[in-house]
């Protein structure tokens, strides 16, 4: 029989909804907020103040582009399946308050387009 060893196991993200993330930047004013996607998708338009780590990125560059592992950190992608990896990443990584909240899709509020 195979089991699992409770440091392979990894937990899922912390779900928060648009308004709660939106809450959120609003209360805390160096939130990060971290958009997933490509370079090309984050051209389209993001949320102001986002910074675009793609996810596939997110292991390697997380360390020098975030510092600081307690810091709230809010991510996002396009539908939600690369924002929750890259959380899961992040977790993994030793960063402690970090929330997820989908997909821009679903982001009802500003969102600054070039």
């Amino acid at each position: 029989m195979f089991f699992l060893r409770k440091e392979y196991i990894m937990p899922s993200p912390t779900l928060v909804t648009p308004r709660q993330a939106r809450d959120l930047m609003r209360a805390n004013p160096g939130v990060i907020i971290l958009d997933v996607r490509t370079r090309q998708e984050y051209q389209t338009g993001y949320i102001p103040g986002a910074i675009c780590m793609p996810d596939n990125r997110v292991k390697a560059h997380a360390y020098r582009v975030l510092p600081n592992k307690s810091a709230l950190i809010l991510v996002y992608c396009k539908g939600g399946s690369r924002s929750s990896s890259a959380c899961r990443t992040l977790a993994s990584m030793g960063y402690t308050n970090v929330y997820d909240f989908g997909g821009i899709t679903s982001w009802p509020y500003e969102i600054v387009s070039h």
